[in-house]
């Protein structure tokens, strides 16, 4: 087998590529769009298929090359089916096992606490953890429904029971280390070695950090695997995935299932809610479409930024005040009320039809 690690300078990611030379199948976990040209030759250069690209979660930090590698290879996208990553053909679940190179299994692990949709990937004694679980440290709990406590039980009770010599390969590192041991890691991490839970949860608590520089721009593009508004376009007939064994869920089936769990109103009851005012009303469509025209008053919001801006925006700050999301027709809006309600908002409503159905019954 070819194994690699890559690493990108610039946002201090690691990429890992695993292959068969007899098979010619191959994988690349939390791929970086910047090097897609990289990975591609490095394909050419040994004769290889790319089968899978996966991802531990969507990422904050760097876009991914994911959409690219599948528009350009035909590779499958994996992500975790909690992340609302719509444009990913295989939404992944916990102890989900991906077959490639005849024989060979990356096996699906939930690690959930630094996102609700991270996973690590095991392949043989190799665990990816990407954000989860770091050299002598773990990636962050205060944005994109992050939970400390989730954190602490995956990694202590999934990742630390792993066999002692698992190499514990991270998804970053900042001091120049490439590798560790799940045996290292449970008695020298110096945030989990000997920690109990709360104290864990309060060192996650008072980290303090900075934004990451790109989270604006890499969360909503990472949710349609790295693709830009017109590079999605293109990707449109690639929704459905291209394995008919595995179940695949396609942008429509997720927002048919987040439509299921929220509340829907018409226009004229939108009208009428606007009208008594006391409700905040926001548009989760992207900037573009925003000035193109929007309802008044309505707070800006994408989709892809929803979960960090909703603690540091005041009129969202009452968790029990009317919520009135919209997005073009709906779909994006259904998802977005979903996730509110997840993040406890109390009465969250989305109008069926979006602004679309809002002008024409202007006209």
């Amino acid at each position: 087998m070819i194994f690699k690690q890559l690493f990108d300078t610039e946002t201090w990611t690691y990429t890992y590529f695993i292959a068969d030379p007899i098979t010619k199948d191959a994988v690349l976990i939390d791929p970086v769009k910047s090097h897609i040209d990289e990975y591609i030759a490095l394909l050419d250069e040994h004769g290889l298929k790319l089968k899978y690209s996966l991802e531990t979660h969507v990422h904050a930090d760097h876009i991914t090359a994911s959409g690219l590698l599948r528009q350009k290879l035909g590779a499958e996208t994996g992500v975790s089916q909690l992340c609302g990553a719509v444009g990913a053909s295989l939404q992944l679940q916990d102890g989900d096992v991906l077959e490639f190179a005849g024989g060979e299994k990356i096996k699906v692990i939930a690690t959930p606490g630094h996102t609700k949709g991270s996973v690590s990937f095991l392949w043989r004694d190799r665990l990816f953890t990407g954000d989860s679980l770091f050299i002598g440290g773990c990636g962050r709990t205060d944005f994109q429904s992050g939970d400390a406590g989730a954190l602490y039980d995956c990694i202590t009770q999934r990742l630390f029971t792993l066999p002692d010599d698992t190499l514990v390969y991270p998804g970053h590192d900042y001091q120049g280390r490439w590798v560790s041991s799940i045996k290292q890691e449970r008695t020298t991490n110096p945030r989990l070695a000997g920690k109990s839970r709360e104290e864990f949860i309060e060192i996650m608590n008072n980290l303090n950090l900075p934004k990451p520089r790109l989270i604006d721009e890499a969360v909503p593009a990472n949710r349609y695997c790295g693709l830009d508004e017109d590079e999605r376009q293109d990707a449109v007939s690639l929704r459905e995935a291209t394995r008919p064994e595995r179940v695949s869920i396609s942008a429509q089936d997720l927002v048919s299932m987040a439509k299921q769990q929220i509340t829907e109103i018409g226009v004229d009851k939108a009208k009428q809610l606007l009208a008594e005012g006391g409700i905040t009303v926001v548009d989760v469509r992207e900037e573009s479409e925003y000035a193109a025209g929007h309802l008044d008053k309505a707070l800006p919001i994408p989709r892809g930024v929803l979960e960090f801006k909703v603690g540091t925006t005041p009129e969202l700050a009452d968790k029990a005040k009317t919520i009135l999301v919209y997005c073009r027709t709906g779909g994006r809006a259904a998802m977005a009320a979903q996730t509110l309600q997840s993040l406890g908002y109390l009465n969250v409503l989305s109008i069926a039809g979006g602004y679309e159905a809002w002008q024409k019954s202007l006209q």
